[in-house]
This record gives C-alpha cells, structure tokens and sequence, in this order.
C-alpha cells in the first residue's frame, strides 16, 4: 500500500495514526545516482573489452601487423604538383596543384 513519489523522493504509506511520510536525503540520492553511472559505465567498458579480446584472438598474427609508412617523396615534382601564387600581394601565400593544370 506504499507509494512511491520519486520526482519528490518521499515514499508515503498508512500507518495506525496516518499517513506516513519518509523524505530522502537529496544529496545522498544524488551521489548514489553518479556511482551507479560510474558501476554501468565500468561494466560497459569490461564488456567491450573482453569481446575486443575475443575477436583479437580470432585474427591472425600476419593481420595484426603494422605496415611501414612509405617515405615521403624528396620532391613534390616528382608526382607532377606545382606550387602557384595565389596573386595577392604577399608572394608566401602559394598553393600546390597539378602540374598539367592552368594558374589561371
């Protein structure tokens, strides 16, 4: 016969001289609400890992490695880009584009 009211947190029941109330602590009910995030987010977090851990198990070893990066060119030229001033009065503002493409 209790009957919550959470927006208020008091819970209302009959008792032999009336109705009784029992009021919550705001800030106690507050800070159980942020553990409780944490504990989900802490539980979210192992599962994810675990299936991560179960999958890496799964690929093989030459799959997981790394590629070397190939070395940057000496020369942008050599791939057919040219620098070209964008025509402002400052001649450090420049742009790259295609080689076979016109400036103008």
């Amino acid at each position: 016969m209790a009957v919550p009211h959470y927006a208020y947190l008091v819970l209302k029941m009959p008792s032999p001289t009336g109705v009784l109330d029992l009021w919550a602590n705001l800030s106690v009910t507050y800070a159980c609400e942020i553990e409780s995030l944490a504990l989900t987010e802490a539980i979210d977090l192992s599962i994810q890992m675990a299936s991560m851990v179960a999958e890496a198990k799964i690929v093989p070893t030459d799959d997981m490695e790394i590629p070397e990066l190939e070395l940057p060119h000496a020369s942008a030229k050599s791939k057919g880009i040219k620098e070209v001033g964008l025509g402002l009065n400052d001649a450090s503002k420049t742009m790259k584009i295609g080689a076979h493409l016109d400036p103008k």
